[in-house]
């Protein structure tokens, strides 16, 4: 299932016709609800059934034929935490259903592209949310519909007071709008400073990967190093420098990092892209947040 994708803005839409929705800091999923069971399929469109077992055992509650598109999230104390989110989706079988239990997963849906068999995908957007609040309100938790409203004001409001909730900003949408599939339809506006940068290279092994090695979209293109990595990134890395056919065997190259000097790296031929938060060369290094695989 090809996802719908968002381009983004730097002040909040206001036009006559928009909807508005928090923007959730998790993973994006679907839920593929078939006659036999339920299938989780993640952006890239790698299944991940088996890393969210509460999820799916939820979702055996929706109507056959019922396709849902949202993101996973996970909730501590208080607000959404977006580590916590890729532990759990780096989890083994095994581990998953010990996680499930600690940390539970929610899903906060914001489409629904096929309800009992019939494909929706081409009506307009304000007719799947309806349907999509008829669908979920009932079942409740852990399958909900993301808030929305139509009232930019309101959509003002949220942008500046969710983020303690770990709310990163505000989707917006066109209620007359056909779901896009596979393009930037929707626009984005964050609060962090989130940006896509090229992956030329890695520090650490290739088996175990401990920083990226990033060059900005602005700025004089001057590599930086990452903070280090995540397992769950360090995980991903791995599989895609050994599948990749840019992968480099030995550290070719020095980079500068903050407070450590020249540090060696092993270049990346094509660079991967990665979507990281970073302020400026004054502030911390960059944090990357996930790999980009939808481009």
């Amino acid at each position: 299932m090809t996802v719908a994708l968002a381009e983004a803005v730097t002040t909040l839409p206001r036009a006559p016709g928009l909807a508005y929705e928090p923007k959730f800091d998790g993973h994006r999923l679907v839920v593929v609800r078939t006659v036999e069971d339920v299938v989780l399929q993640a952006r890239s469109g790698r299944i991940v059934t088996a890393a969210f077992p509460d999820l799916a055992a939820a979702a055996r509650q929706l109507p056959a034929g019922t396709v849902l598109d949202g993101e996973v999230v996970v909730w501590h104390e208080g607000r959404t935490d977006f580590a916590l989110v890729q532990r759990r989706a780096a989890a083994t079988a095994a581990r998953a259903a010990v996680l499930a239990q600690s940390l539970p997963a929610s899903y906060a849906a914001f489409d629904v592209l096929e309800l009992a068999g019939l494909d929706l995908r081409a009506r307009p957007y304000e007719r799947r949310r309806a349907l999509l609040v008829d669908l979920l309100l009932p079942l409740g938790p852990p399958l909900q519909p993301v808030p929305m409203t139509t009232d930019p004001e309101l959509a003002a409001t949220w942008y500046e007071t969710l983020p303690a909730s770990g709310i990163e900003g505000l989707v917006v949408k066109r209620l007359d709008q056909p779901y896009p599939a596979g393009r930037r339809g929707w626009r984005k506006l964050r609060h962090t400073n989130v940006r896509d940068a090229a992956v030329v290279g890695y520090t650490g092994s290739p088996r175990r990967p401990v920083a990226l090695v990033l060059v900005l979209p602005v700025g004089d293109e001057t590599p930086l190093v990452s903070s280090p990595l995540t397992p769950a990134l360090r995980a991903e890395v791995a599989a895609a420098v050994a599948s990749g056919p840019g992968a480099v065997g030995a550290a070719g190259a020095t980079v500068t990092a903050m407070g450590l000097g020249e540090v060696p790296f092993r270049p990346l031929d094509p660079p991967l892209t990665a979507e990281v938060r970073h302020a400026s060369a004054r502030h911390p290094p960059p944090e990357v947040l996930r790999l980009r695989t939808d481009l």
